[in-house]
């Protein structure tokens, strides 16, 4: 089992490398995780950088006192994958959001598609979106990444399109694809941008424009997927085959 990782904002070990873990992350190490002396930990900031750590102690219900070792740098893989992930209903954004962060997505992107059932507006929608990075966070945590994904605002089509125009590699899952995503021929650097339609479909008039910025339609398989878990599929298929998971 490798050892549970906690986020820091900064690694301002004391003499010797003595670091203290409090806050939210303390009580969840010392009252949830009930961590000991002698345990491993790891601690991030969540963009790359990222220490080792051996628990010394533990004070009242949410102090760790952590033996820190060097500060290492994780640098971003390559190729990068942007997920752009139509609103699901109800709380399947969120799934979706944790499966895609759990197999390695580096950005995910809410999509308000034209048939979306659901649409983020005013304070519901800020709601929403800190939700999905709230989940982002959990679930990098779980996954033991120590570079999370960014979820990026909310993006009208025309800013999907703008995104696609500007990849290495553009696709868009639809069934109107002639080759299967698992075919494609993908680059070994640079970006990747995948759009994950609504349950209703991507809309003709949003393929055409998503065509039109270079993106190109993919089937991913003969089953059809819900939105909520495509995207993870899908992702799963890419990291595979650009060695990302190798």
């Amino acid at each position: 089992m490798t050892a549970p990782v906690f986020v820091v904002e900064d690694f301002g070990a004391g003499p010797g490398g003595r670091y203290v873990l409090d806050g939210p992350e303390g009580r969840h190490a010392v009252s949830v995780k009930r961590l000991r002396p002698g345990e491993d930990v790891v601690l991030t900031d969540g963009a790359g950088r990222w220490a080792d750590g051996v628990v010394l102690d533990t004070e009242g219900k949410d102090r760790l006192v952590v033996q820190l070792d060097a500060v290492t740098e994780e640098p971003p893989e390559e190729p990068r994958v942007t997920v752009v992930q139509a609103l699901p209903k109800g709380d399947r954004g969120e799934l979706a959001v944790e499966t895609m962060t759990e197999v390695g997505v580096d950005v995910i992107v809410p999509w308000a598609a034209a048939r979306c059932i659901t649409q983020w507006k005013g304070d519901r929608g800020l709601k929403a979106l800190g939700k999905w990075r709230a989940t982002a966070r959990e679930a990098g945590k779980q996954s033991r990444r120590v570079r999370f994904p960014e979820v990026a605002d909310a993006a009208t089509t025309k800013q999907v399109a703008a995104l696609l125009a500007g990849a290495d590699f553009a696709a868009v899952l639809h069934e109107s694809g002639d080759e299967p995503l698992a075919t494609a021929e993908l680059p070994s650097s640079g970006g990747i941008v995948l759009v994950v339609g609504p349950e209703g479909g991507v809309a003709p008039e949003e393929l055409a424009l998503f065509e039109g910025a270079g993106a190109k339609a993919y089937r991913l398989g003969r089953s059809v997927l819900r939105t909520s878990t495509a995207g993870t599929a899908a992702a799963a298929v890419l990291l595979a085959r650009t060695g990302r998971w190798s």
